[in-house]
């Protein structure tokens, strides 16, 4: 009876640790983005320091467009209890320095089925959007309204955080504000808290400042009130997250992110990180 107690706590760990990453690490751009940069990172997440999933993000802003992308599974221990891979993106435009989104997919897999989600937007708000295979109704479920879906970050855009001014962006400011996202299936808010400041080094890549947030995580819509992973999670208040900067912009990016489990602490932490400027590109004359 024992393992059997173990290895269904073991699982819901491993959901939490799932949900904390698939969700948490997602936060907000608020406000124009500011010249163009690159970012091409890796990413380990592991458990009580042990390695349970790799991962890869892209982000490219350009001076009229922009594009992320994300993709990763699980490995070792987590893989064997709930096993599985996924990638999300968002493209749009940049409108007068704002990153503009116009559209998100994702896709995930596991032992039992494969997910795709596809969200269509237009200035933040859900004009389209659908899962397949199309998900059984439940009762339970608080129900996304209209509202709900209006003046909203995909996931993907919301991997990002703007700090306006003119000063160095790895700032106390870039911990202020909240974000409301829909990922297509459930409504929640982000609210970042400031907390201190840090120094990190990559395996590769970026060595420097960081800015560290408290991040809280509250459910709106689209979600089971009773589900233990949802309940753990807005009960927390020791979630952290750290920023670092996207060369050549004002935006920053999660370079690690720590959340308590029953377990011990599940963490997302960046081991490539390499970010360069791009110019702007001139324009085309006779």
């Amino acid at each position: 009876m024992p393992r059997l107690q173990s290895a269904g706590r073991l699982a819901f760990v491993a959901r939490l640790a799932l949900a904390a990453v698939g969700v948490l690490v997602l936060v907000w751009a608020a406000e124009p983005a500011a010249a163009q940069g690159k970012l091409e990172a890796q990413y380990e997440a592991t458990l009580s320091g042990i390695p349970v999933g790799r991962g890869a993000w892209n982000i490219d802003i350009q001076d009229d467009v922009f594009s992320a992308a994300a993709s990763g599974g699980t490995t070792g221990i987590l893989k064997s209890f709930a096993g599985g891979s996924g990638t999300g993106a968002s493209q749009g435009r940049v409108v007068n320095g704002a990153l503009v989104a116009t559209a998100y997919q994702a896709s995930t897999t596991t032992s039992k089925k494969t997910e795709e989600i596809h969200i269509t937007l237009d200035k933040g708000n859900v004009k389209d959007f659908g899962i397949i295979p199309e998900p059984p109704v439940d009762a339970d479920r608080i129900v996304v309204t209209d509202a709900h879906r209006r003046g909203v970050f995909d996931p993907m855009t919301a991997s990002l955080v703007r700090v306006s001014g003119t000063g160095d962006p790895v700032s106390p400011e870039a911990c202020h504000g909240s974000a409301p996202v829909f990922d297509g299936r459930m409504r929640y808010e982000l609210k970042l808290d400031f907390k201190r400041m840090e120094t990190v080094k990559a395996e590769k890549g970026y060595r420097g400042p960081v800015v560290v947030c408290a991040l809280y995580f509250v459910p709106v819509a689209g979600y089971i009130p009773d589900r233990p992973v949802i309940k753990y999670l807005a009960a927390q208040r020791n979630i952290e997250i750290a920023f670092a900067p996207v060369a050549g912009t004002r935006i920053l990016v999660p370079f690690w992110l720590k959340v308590p489990t029953p377990l011990g602490p599940a963490m997302l932490e960046a081991t490539s990180f390499i970010t360069t400027a791009q110019p702007p590109r001139v324009a085309k004359t006779q």
